[in-house]
């Protein structure tokens, strides 16, 4: 199959491709933590990926959009995510206000075992936009779960970043090609991706 005859499952089956509408909207923001900026687990790019979250946040606040922010927590001395070291806090950039809920996660998935789905629900919205770290792994998992929990997602790819990775034969797959294989494969049936807070104009 050529570039020019690529399509996505979106698109054969006519879904629309426009991102969740800001009155619509709950804005899910996940594990924008200190980890990926200063701890073990830095990412490829993390600080331009903080600042279109950034963006992001300031857009969704301006329009009144319900914002949910998610971290990570592993056990107290873990290596990394220590919930009672720095690297567990939230990015100051980016972190809550006020009535912004907070939800603590153990697994990648954001859902599980969690109350994000009745905390997001209670919103009254039926659309999710997400960002945050790491694509292909909290991300990715979110996404997939979102959709399941009945959720049309947008996910705003320069607001989320991801690292270097063994390939498990010796070699190494550079973050930027994780990246777009992870987002190329979210779009095809499963999310709006749009590159940042300009797609609402």
């Amino acid at each position: 199959m050529t570039t020019q005859t690529a399509k996505t499952l979106r698109q054969i089956v006519g879904a629309p491709n426009t991102p969740a509408p800001l009155d619509k909207a709950v804005l899910v923001l996940i594990d924008l933590q200190r980890e990926y900026t200063e701890g073990a687990l830095r990412l490829s790019g993390v600080d331009a990926a903080v600042g279109r979250a950034a963006e992001l946040l300031t857009l969704a606040r301006a329009n009144a959009v319900p914002v949910i922010h998610i971290v990570h927590h592993t056990a107290a001395g873990a290596p990394v995510f220590d919930p009672t070291g720095p690297t567990a806090e939230i990015i100051l950039a980016v972190s809550p206000r006020e009535g912004e809920p907070v939800i603590v996660k153990k697994l990648a998935n954001a859902f599980a075992g969690t109350d994000l789905q009745a905390v997001a629900r209670a919103t009254g919205r039926t659309e999710m936009i997400v960002a945050g770290f790491m694509t292909h792994n909290c991300v990715s998992s979110t996404v997939r779960s979102a959709v399941d929990h009945g959720w049309r997602v947008t996910v705003v790819a320069s607001a989320t970043a991801t690292r270097d990775l063994p390939d498990g034969k010796g070699g190494v797959v550079p973050a930027a090609d994780i990246q777009r294989g992870v987002l190329t494969g979210l779009s095809d049936s499963l999310a709006v991706v749009v590159e940042d807070a300009r797609a609402w104009g």
